[in-house]
């Protein structure tokens, strides 16, 4: 492995490059452009033999990803933003024809008023439309999830496409000690894409095709069971990360919540932040926990279960779901019993919060629990 410093959008494209990735539409928004500046650079000096697709637009890119992976070619794509919020309409049609493309979403806040930093509305919208969704704490995060992506969207119990979630600026713009693994140990993980139906003009089929009656819901409820299988296929393949690349994942992490008495519950690069608050409360004997949310869907209810020890429980959420709350608390209440649960909702527009204010979050949530705004 090269030990080296990379931002986070250098990482995803790594880890598109290591996982062979032969075609990359793309359209250029910020924070997300650099993902395909590296690309179109490696394309340019001969380094990646893909095709790089400039599109006219977020929509056509992802229109051209479906396309391109329906005809067997491991494709990747990226955006940011309104961007993402552009491709809507294409990623149920995605996840309709059961295709195992992989995108990363730079996220940031949605306008207006217009804000180039980052919160987690953009993937939170996304969250119903059948794909994967996967939260990185970090970049190396980053560059392993994609390639773990691609061998699990793949599997033939899964066959869904998969979005992976960085923050914008926090992490896309933000250099960090990262491993690049070997093409030849990502060669030995992650299998030649051998799809299981594609279209050739030798032998025609259709994909997409209309359904009329029960055949709709038919459909919709394949994909739920494929969200559903791809649990187990998640933590095999995470098992199998580990044995080759010696870095353990999961749906998610736990940080010091065997005994604690406040569980900070988040997703994304903010629990870096958490994990200090942590530190810091335990030492003035605030015994304070997180469990970081790596997996959004399929939603890892078996695995929060832990939350119901807990006498208070914080939920972070980097989001606003206008007039009910924030976007994981209403999840979170449905996975477990216990009603001892604040929602604390934060950072909107990426305003900075880091261990202080985590720390203030405890002390609220072992006064009183509600939900509450962080300014």
């Amino acid at each position: 492995m090269k030990k080296t410093l990379m931002d986070g959008n250098t990482a995803a494209a790594w880890g598109a490059r290591l996982s062979r990735v032969k075609v990359v539409p793309n359209f250029p928004i910020t924070p997300q452009t650099q993902v395909i500046e590296t690309l179109a650079a490696w394309k340019s000096n001969g380094e990646w033999n893909g095709e790089f697709l400039p599109m006219e637009s977020e929509h056509s890119a992802l229109s051209a990803a479906i396309a391109s992976e329906a005809s067997g070619a491991r494709t990747f794509t990226a955006s940011s933003s309104q961007g993402l919020l552009l491709m809507h309409e294409m990623l149920y049609v995605a996840s309709g024809m059961r295709l195992p493309l992989v995108m990363v979403n730079c996220s940031r806040g949605l306008s207006s008023p217009i804000t180039l930093w980052s919160d987690h509305n953009d993937i939170l919208a996304m969250r119903d439309s059948g794909w994967l969704i996967f939260f990185a704490k970090n970049n190396q995060e980053v560059l392993d999830s994609i390639i773990m992506a691609y061998k699990i969207a793949e599997d033939r119990n899964v066959l869904l496409p998969v979005l992976i979630n960085l923050e914008g600026y926090i992490l896309s713009y933000t250099r960090e000690q990262a491993l690049i693994p070997s093409q030849s140990s990502v060669d030995r993980f992650l299998p030649h894409y051998n799809p299981k139906t594609i279209l050739d003009p030798a032998k025609p089929m259709s994909l997409g095709v209309p359904a009329i009656d029960q055949d709709y819901m038919y459909f919709r409820s394949q994909v739920h069971k494929a969200q559903l299988n791809s649990i187990d296929i998640i933590k095999s393949v995470c098992k199998d990360f580990k044995k080759q690349f010696k870095r353990q994942y999961n749906l998610v992490e736990h940080y010091k919540t065997k005994d604690a008495k406040i569980i900070f519950v988040a997703a994304g690069s903010i629990c870096t932040s958490i994990q200090e608050a942590v530190n810091s409360l335990r030492r003035e004997k605030i015994k304070a926990g997180l469990l970081r949310l790596r997996c959004l869907r399929p939603f890892p209810k078996k695995d929060i279960q832990i939350l119901n020890g807990c006498e208070n429980i914080a939920v972070i959420d980097n989001n606003i779901s206008p007039g009910l709350s924030g976007i994981l608390y209403p999840e979170i209440c449905s996975a477990i019993e216990n009603k001892n649960i604040s929602d604390f909702i934060i950072s909107l527009g990426g305003k900075i919060i880091g261990r202080k204010e985590f720390e203030q979050i405890a002390k609220i949530s072992l006064r009183k629990k509600g939900k509450f705004w962080i300014f």
